[in-house]
């Protein structure tokens, strides 16, 4: 059964008998919490007069809620946190595609999908975060260097069951194949300082405290941290600092939030308008303002809390990749012992 989910500004109908949908609203599945973009939804209502109506949860609980659904779905968007799940949903037949030449001008090639179902919309990068009073940057290098026994006992990440950690390892498998990914990942499981447990602020939190050396992490996490409201945050971000692996190589790790439309869409023309919206200048800068995250087009300069960490070379792997071995890199967590 599915959970409960949280619903806003109204109680999406989802039986076959549903008034049709007004062509003034839009109505989204969303797998980010509410806090991290209902604001920037009001700023498109007040400037087009268009409802958004929200409900959230996982993204799994929402896939498959519009799989139940099918054409009676009153979903016009769905937005996830990964590629991973965007992918998903695309090859669960839940997603149209789109040509919008708006969105296809700005937003990169390797952030969006080649037929047009999902778009990326945000970007972050998964990187090492590091203790600056027991940690030299210049002794950190690249992912590959994480499996070095010289990390014994040091390193703490979250489960394997975290999309992100699937991503990361799928996009190892892209560029490295099976074999040599599961070398990495069995050493990187050896240099494990406590089993995996918590999200991505207890992995900095813990490095803080003094837990573990490393932590592999998403950065917009590290940013919120950083301007946390809570002291204890604040105070363990400020122990610790962010390195971009692979600077020599490819890059350091990327993801996207992004948002597709469903294939259900009674609102198509009023969704496309959003996705183009949630790709503009305005809510590009809100954002790398508000959630720490990297705008998806170069012409939108991040905050300066991001542009503290320095300039550094992203890589440039299309994320379908994410996707496309998503399923290959769970199995080969598991056989890694990656818990």
């Amino acid at each position: 059964m599915l959970r409960k989910f949280t619903l806003t500004l109204l109680a999406v109908c989802c039986t076959p008998y549903c008034v049709p949908a007004l062509a003034d609203e839009v109505n989204i599945y969303s797998a980010r919490q509410e806090n991290l973009i209902k604001p920037i939804l009001d700023i498109f209502t007040e400037r087009t007069g268009v409802t958004v109506n929200l409900v959230t949860g996982s993204a799994d609980e929402l896939i498959q809620r519009l799989t139940l659904e099918g054409d009676n779905s009153p979903a016009d968007m769905l937005i996830a946190e990964d590629v991973g799940r965007l992918y998903r949903a695309k090859e669960a037949g839940v997603l149209q595609a789109v040509e919008s030449a708006a969105i296809n001008d700005i937003i990169p090639a390797q952030y969006r999908d080649s037929e047009g179902y999902w778009y990326g919309l945000t970007l972050r990068s998964r990187v090492i975060i590091y203790d600056r009073a027991r940690v030299n940057p210049a002794d950190l290098s690249t992912y590959a260097d994480l499996a070095d026994p010289k990390w014994d006992n040091k390193i703490c990440v979250r489960s394997s069951g975290n999309i992100y950690n699937q991503s990361l390892v799928a996009s190892m498998i892209s560029r490295n194949g099976v074999e040599a990914t599961e070398a990495w990942a069995t050493g990187l499981v050896a240099n494990f300082g406590r089993d995996p447990q918590g999200g991505d602020r207890e992995q900095i939190s813990a490095v803080a405290a003094g837990q573990c050396d490393l932590a592999i992490s998403n950065t917009y996490y590290f940013g919120g941290m950083l301007k946390s409201t809570n002291e204890a945050e604040r105070k363990a971000a400020a122990a610790v600092a962010v390195f971009f692996p692979d600077q020599n190589g490819n890059g350091a790790h990327m993801n996207i939030s992004g948002a597709g439309i469903t294939k259900a869409a009674k609102n198509r023309d009023a969704a496309v308008q959003l996705m183009e919206f949630l790709a503009g200048e305005e809510a590009q800068a809100w954002y790398a303002e508000v959630n720490n995250e990297f705008p998806v087009r170069a012409d939108v300069p991040a905050s300066e809390v991001l542009q503290s960490w320095g300039t550094f070379k992203a890589d440039n792997l299309a994320l379908e990749e994410l996707g496309i071995h998503n399923a290959e890199a769970v199995r080969l967590m598991d056989r890694a012992g990656w818990q």
